[in-house]
């Protein structure tokens, strides 16, 4: 009997996916070794050898269909990659099935079948014919009501990627935050969504700070109150000024447009990942020899 145990180990050992590990074994009546020199004749473990490379390049697309949105990171070793027709269908799937599903984790979003093949297979068919590791990373679902409006903004062909919920129907003002959160990377949407443990943190570094730079003690807390301020300009969107019109924050804009910011999220491709260096003429030896 092939056990989970044994699917998971195999899959450990080779990087294919949980179906092809199953079936893997049950070919091989459960003989590990036989197992991986299966999966390496069907082609499928040369995905195995991408494992420990670094995936830091790719795209991420946001898509909006009635009330409900998506937005999703695929990461991949090279820009070259990212650029590939196959790697944009690739996204182009996965945010069209997760559109249309109601799933809530990235596991649940790798078990769904997409022609009777799983999210998390068709990946590692994807590495084996592309030649690079491929990594869904992560994917959002963010929802509104009838009485509010989406806005997408896309920059730089995929590598930045937001989505705002606002109340009304306002597309362009939405869009027009959209764009905002691309540019300026806001962390929150407001003051009081900066936890009292960051807030505290920031405040004992601006204090010190303060006071390496030899300023007057009773003067501190009033000058650490101003750079604090200076930080939410930073991190929180309603804070900060408006990219269309400097003068005026964006909550104040907002307010003057008759609507709100509910929500948004705000993908940057390979952000926290280590990165590596590469020119162009490597990455097209490497497709040539792959």
């Amino acid at each position: 009997m092939i056990s989970a145990g044994m699917v998971k180990e195999l899959r450990e050992l080779t990087g294919a996916g949980m179906l092809d590990c199953k079936k893997a074994l049950e070919e091989t009546k459960g003989n590990m070794e036989d197992a991986i020199t299966w999966l390496r004749e069907k082609g499928i473990s040369k995905a195995a050898k991408k494992a420990s490379r670094i995936a830091a390049e790719g795209l991420a697309k946001a898509q909006a269909k009635n009330n409900k949105a998506v937005i999703v990171e695929v990461n991949s070793e090279t820009d070259f990659v990212a650029k590939n027709e196959e790697f944009k269908g690739l996204i182009n799937t996965l945010v069209d099935t997760i559109l249309n599903s109601d799933v809530k984790t990235l596991e649940e979003a790798n078990a769904l079948e997409i022609d009777g093949i799983t999210i998390e297979d068709l990946i590692v068919q994807k590495i084996s014919t592309i030649g690079e590791k491929l990594s869904f990373r992560r994917f959002e679902i963010i929802e509104k009501n009838d009485n509010q409006v989406f806005g997408i903004y896309s920059h730089m062909g995929g590598k930045i990627v937001s989505v705002v919920v606002m109340d009304g129907n306002d597309e362009e003002l939405a869009r027009d935050i959209a764009m905002q959160i691309a540019a300026m990377r806001p962390l929150y949407l407001n003051r009081e969504s900066v936890s009292e443990e960051e807030i505290e943190k920031e405040r004992k570094i601006l204090t010190e700070t303060a006071e390496n730079e030899g300023l007057d003690e009773n003067k501190i807390p009033m000058i650490v109150n101003g750079r604090l301020n200076k930080f939410y300009e930073e991190v929180c969107l309603l804070d900060q000024s408006f990219v269309k019109e400097n003068k005026v924050k964006v909550g104040k804009y907002v307010e003057e447009k008759h609507s709100k910011i509910i929500s948004f999220a705000r993908y940057e491709v390979g952000e926290g990942l280590e990165k590596k260096e590469e020119n162009f003429a490597d990455e097209v030896m490497k497709q040539i020899n792959n």
